[in-house]
């Protein structure tokens, strides 16, 4: 129901299947990367006190993202730190990715509604590379 996606030793995506459903407070994520995931369920009748962010300086170098998959079927396509085809996974709804390092492409296979967090601000084509990708007949899905 959680699954990473490593390219020797490094995590490239993080994925949480709509099926995860543990009761509590669940990251998914270690402490130092710059985009937090975190899994919350809770009774009725829980309180979770009222609270503000404190101001803390932090570095992000690189954007890391996450898509809330709503409706549809989505093809994620995942790429090493070279721009080299490794492996895709298909995401449905109520699936969740956070992508963290290396590349990824994606291919729309069902009209899709997906909402997508990242740092900001966004600087444009300053923030990417765009390189050619596979297409479908290449994909590796892995299950």
């Amino acid at each position: 129901m959680i699954e990473q996606i490593t390219y020797h030793n490094q995590l490239l995506a993080l994925i949480v299947s709509q099926k995860f459903n543990e009761p509590g407070i669940h990251f998914f994520t270690p402490n130092e990367l710059s985009q937090q995931l975190a899994y919350m369920r809770h009774p009725v009748g829980k309180v979770i006190q009222p609270h503000v962010h404190n101001p803390v300086l932090r570095e992000v170098q690189y954007t890391q993202e996450v898509l809330f998959i709503r409706k549809g079927k989505l093809r994620a396509d995942f790429y090493n730190d070279e721009q080299q085809y490794l492996e895709s996974r298909i995401l449905e709804p109520g699936d969740v990715i956070l992508l963290v390092t290396g590349g990824h492409g994606f291919e729309v296979l069902e009209e899709v509604e997906m909402i997508e967090v990242k740092q900001g601000p966004y600087v444009g084509e300053q923030d990417k590379t765009r390189f050619s990708g596979i297409n479908a007949e290449q994909a590796k899905i892995l299950e």
